[in-house]
Parts: C-alpha cells; sequence; structure tokens
C-alpha cells in the first residue's frame, strides 16, 4: 500500500472512529484500524474502518493511491501523529514486515501494525429499506431520548432507545426508560416509511456514534434501516453499522400519565436554575428534593442532616389544594435540559404519581419522572 492524502481528510476520519476502536486487552487487534487503499492516483480511495464487535464505521477518503493494499495499525497512535502533523499532504507506505510509514513536510514515523487479513470483518449487509431521515431531526430525537436508557448492564433490553414506525400518523417514535424515568418523542421524516423495520431496540453506544454522524456538516439527510438483529446508517462516504440489542422492550404507554389535574407553564430556565440552587444541599445519593404546590407558587426545597436546608419559590398560576412530591433533582434536570423550549408544561395528579414534563409548544414529546418517597 502506497498513497498521498490530504492531511485535513485523514485527520477527519480518524478523529470520528476514536470512540469505537476497542480500548480494552480482551482482543488487541480491536484498538486498531484497518487501512485499505484501492482505484488510483485519479479516482482512488482510503478506506478507514473500525469494530468493536458490537458497533463499526466505514469511510471513504478521496486520495492519490501508487499501490493498493492495506494495512491495520494503531487507531489512536496514528489519530495522535496525524493531529500534530503540519497541514500538508501526508505519504502513508506499507511495508512488507507490517509498518506503517507516515511522512509529511519533513517529519518521518514507521508505525509497527498487522497484517490487514488479521483484522476483523465488519458486517456486510443491506437493509430491504432504506428511508431517508434529515439529520437534524434524527440528531434531536436522540437526545431527547438518550439520557434515559438504563446504565443497568443486567436491564439488557432497557440499555437503548427503543424504536417504531407509526404508519397511521406517517411518524417515527424513539423511547427510553431505565424504571425511574422515561422519554419519549415523535417526529414526522416526510419520507415514506413503508418497509422500514418497527419495534428494535438501538444500543446507547450505536446511537451515541450515530449522532457524531448526523452532527457533522456535510449532508442534510442519512439514511437508515433494519434487517434481523442488524442497524445501518449511511451518509454520503460512511457507513455506521451496529447490532441490535435483542428482547421486548417493556409497554412504556401504561406508565404515561393522562388526564392529570393541574397542569403548570414555567419558563424553563428559571425552573432549571431554581432546581440546580436547592440541590446543592440535596442528599449525594438520592439527589432528593421536594416540590410543594400552593396558591400561586412552586415551592421547591431540599434537607440533608450533614449539610443543612435550601428552598425556592416560582411564581405559577395555580389556585388549587396544597400538595407535595419528591423527585430526584437530576432526573428532572436532565429532562429539562433536553427539551428545548422556553416554556415547558409541568403535569401532576398526586403526591404518589409521576410528573409529566412537556414543551409548552411541542405536543409530541414529553418526559415522565417516577415519584419518590421523602
Amino acid at each position: 500500500m502506497k498513497l498521498v492524502i490530504q492531511r485535513a481528510e485523514l485527520h477527519r476520519g480518524l478523529s470520528r472512529i476514536q470512540a469505537i476502536v476497542e480500548k480494552r486487552n480482551t482482543m488487541p487487534i480491536l484498538a486498531n484500524v484497518l487501512l485499505t487503499a484501492g482505484g488510483g492516483k485519479d479516482e482512488g480511495r482510503l478506506e478507514l474502518a473500525a469494530t468493536d464487535l458490537e458497533v463499526g464505521i466505514r469511510s471513504a477518503h478521496p486520495t492519490a493511491v501508487e499501490q493498493e493494499g492495506g494495512i491495520a495499525v494503531s487507531a489512536r497512535k496514528l489519530h495522535d501523529i496525524v493531529r500534530e502533523l503540519p497541514d500538508e499532504p501526508i505519504e502513508l507506505e506499507a511495508s512488507s514486515h507490517s509498518y506503517l510509514e507516515i511522512r509529511c513536510g519533513r517529519s518521518r514515523f514507521s508505525l509497527a501494525g498487522s497484517d490487514a487479513d488479521e483484522y476483523p470483518s465488519l458486517p456486510e449487509f443491506s437493509p430491504s429499506c432504506l428511508v431517508r431521515i434529515q439529520a437534524l431531526v434524527l440528531s434531536q430525537m436522540i437526545e431527547q431520548t438518550m439520557y434515559a436508557a438504563s446504565l443497568d448492564e443486567t436491564r439488557y433490553n432497557l440499555n437503548g432507545v427503543h424504536f417504531e414506525v407509526l404508519e397511521e400518523t406517517g411518524r417515527i417514535r424513539m423511547v427510553a426508560t431505565d424504571g425511574h424515568r422515561l422519554a419519549l418523542v415523535d417526529r414526522a421524516v416526510g419520507s415514506e416509511l413503508a418497509g422500514l423495520a418497527s419495534g428494535v431496540i438501538i444500543p446507547r453506544k450505536g446511537l451515541a456514534e450515530l449522532k457524531r454522524i448526523v452532527d457533522e456538516d456535510e449532508a442534510d439527510e442519512v439514511e437508515l434501516g433494519f434487517e434481523g438483529n442488524s442497524g445501518m446508517i449511511r451518509k454520503d462516504g460512511v457507513t455506521l453499522v451496529m447490532r441490535l440489542i435483542e428482547g421486548e422492550f417493556p409497554n412504556y404507554d401504561q406508565v404515561i400519565p393522562r388526564n392529570l389535574d393541574q397542569q403548570l407553564t414555567l419558563p424553563t430556565e428559571s425552573l432549571i436554575r431554581a432546581l440546580r440552587r436547592v440541590a446543592l444541599l440535596a442528599a449525594e445519593r438520592s439527589h432528593a428534593v421536594k416540590l410543594e404546590l400552593g396558591q400561586g407558587m412552586l415551592r421547591i426545597s431540599s434537607s440533608n442532616p450533614d449539610l443543612g436546608e435550601a428552598s425556592e419559590e416560582l411564581d405559577v398560576d395555580y389556585a388549587g389544594t396544597s400538595m407535595s412530591m419528591g423527585f430526584n433533582a437530576r432526573y428532572l434536570l436532565d429532562a429539562l435540559g433536553v427539551l428545548g423550549a422556553k416554556e415547558v408544561e409541568l403535569g401532576l395528579r398526586d403526591g404518589n404519581s409521576p410528573a409529566r414534563l412537556r414543551p409548552a409548544d411541542d405536543d409530541q414529546s414529553l418526559a415522565i419522572v417516577m415519584p419518590m418517597r421523602l
């Protein structure tokens, strides 16, 4: 393998794969990136590939290829080297002893590698249906749901985000829950959804990599498809494949409170700041705060025997009976932070029922937070 590639192009590709390469030593080869050169000087390309056997990424980059071939080298070290090189063309050449020679300006590196045949192959599949989705819409849906996915590996069916197609409305839905909170968002994508697999669970790591891809500037749309236990996302010359979570997602609809007696509209920023201040003296393990609703007032308070007490009042349009309830302040703040609205609707029923948070200008997004005993 021998080629010349622009430093910015190579750096962008290597930066994209850093979160995927396996950093543990269970399989040392997974800490590498596979470089494969093909084509020629006029229409040559360098393909970068990385996988941790659960998520894999492949990207193609234009380059002038003098000799085809491939090699696998440390993804982190190659990225570190390229990041520090001057903004000049980089020459890469693989030796017969599995060393990658790197030359740029007056800099020279020789990086030990492995034969390309030793690197695990990425899954090759073509979903029967690929749907084009606006990158911004998909990014917002991921951000508004992924935070609520469970980190408890024993509850594997909650370790991702549930994706389904709502055929009657032509929308897609993403839902996540860890048993203590729930996040849901529906969006119209403006594409024909017939044939797109529904009811799949996308793992957290796959979603994180997907979000990085859709947040890049090059394309307005991405292609998304599922088949069997695999998912694929494609954008320009980048393809992301992932293994889906096998299992049944719980019936989330039964935990969404409806016909809430009290619905308050509050400035989101004011509520966030009040919760942050009061949570400073909340118990470190539970992050518990009390919400007390009274005539024209919402009082937020916390109490910690070792630290003290804190409280703050917010003006609200409320003339009903007094009520109080406890919540995990961190869960409330996580939800408020991603809803992305100037005003939020806080829906309450009684002290033992979940709270519903929803943007005042968007009835297709919501967050549910379960109450706590204080």
